[in-house]
């Protein structure tokens, strides 16, 4: 689906009909095809998944002069559940995406019915360090592409293989679907702006210890950019969340770990998936 939020539209892939709603936010560098595995499964527990292209990202629109950070994206994303007709829905925010939940929670507490954040940036580690590395050296990757060398590909390629902790995880076609927004020069440049528009100022203000809603966070423990003790910080920060680790994985716990993620998903929805 093509859902109008105001500077442009976002893309949206509905799994299911009817059920309770589960909106799905996608990390930096990826988009809402990483829950491929997770949504439909969603949608056999007789809920209704919502992945999300966050704004720039994937296939949703990028205006040149658009905001994407993550209060504006947090926005947006409560501009398409009015869109959708969502008044309520639990939210799933992996890394960037689990910032931009906490947001949206923090701003607009009656939109949200529980969080489930998977690796997410939040506290002091907004941007994390793949994010600082790529706004440091804006200006050489930016040169680089602008002599024809490579593009986006040794740097996102990187970013992604560094992001599970098994490589089998991330083959190069996988990889090469994740490049496919990203192609040449122009796409080189987008990733670079998104990366510069991850800002703590956007999080200064969200009041994570005052939030009311059940909240789970699921931790990849072999995420090569944030320190573990990262979630225990951020667990004891948020009221009443519970923290389950995932030792041997890294931040892409979609793709390292898609079982053990929907089990608890849908433990934590008080769901259960159809038997085969």
């Amino acid at each position: 689906m093509r859902i109008p939020v105001g500077p442009g539209s976002i893309h949206v892939e509905r799994y299911g009909h009817g059920g309770p709603p589960v909106v799905l936010l996608h990390g930096f560098g990826t988009s809402s095809f990483v829950w491929r595995s997770i949504a439909p499964e969603i949608a056999l527990a007789n809920r209704t998944a919502f992945a999300i292209d966050l704004f720039g990202h994937g296939e949703s629109d990028r205006p040149f002069d658009a905001d994407f950070g993550i209060a504006a994206q947090a926005e947006l994303v409560d501009r398409a559940l009015t869109a959708l007709r969502l008044p309520k829905a639990v939210v799933v925010g992996l890394d960037l995406g689990g910032a931009v939940a906490l947001r949206l929670a923090a701003s607009r507490p009656e939109r949200v019915d529980r969080l489930l954040l998977v690796n997410p940036i939040a506290l002091d580690e907004v941007p994390a360090g793949d994010i600082k590395s790529l706004q440091r050296n804006t200006a050489r990757f930016a040169f680089r592409a602008s002599r024809g060398i490579l593009g986006a590909a040794p740097i996102l390629g990187d970013l992604l293989r560094k992001s599970v902790a098994d490589g089998s995880n991330m083959p190069d076609k996988l990889v090469a679907r994740y490049l496919a927004p990203y192609v040449g020069e122009e796409g080189l440049n987008h990733l670079l702006l998104l990366a510069r528009s991850i800002d703590d100022e956007d999080m200064e203000d969200a009041e994570l210890g005052s939030l009311p809603h059940p909240t789970l966070i699921v931790w990849g423990d072999q995420d090569p950019w944030v320190p573990a003790k990262f979630a225990d910080r951020l667990s004891d920060t948020i009221p009443g969340s519970r923290l389950v680790r995932l030792p041997a994985i890294g931040r892409l716990v979609p793709e390292a770990a898609p079982e053990a993620l929907l089990t608890l998903l849908l433990e934590f929805i008080g769901a259960a998936a159809l038997q085969d």
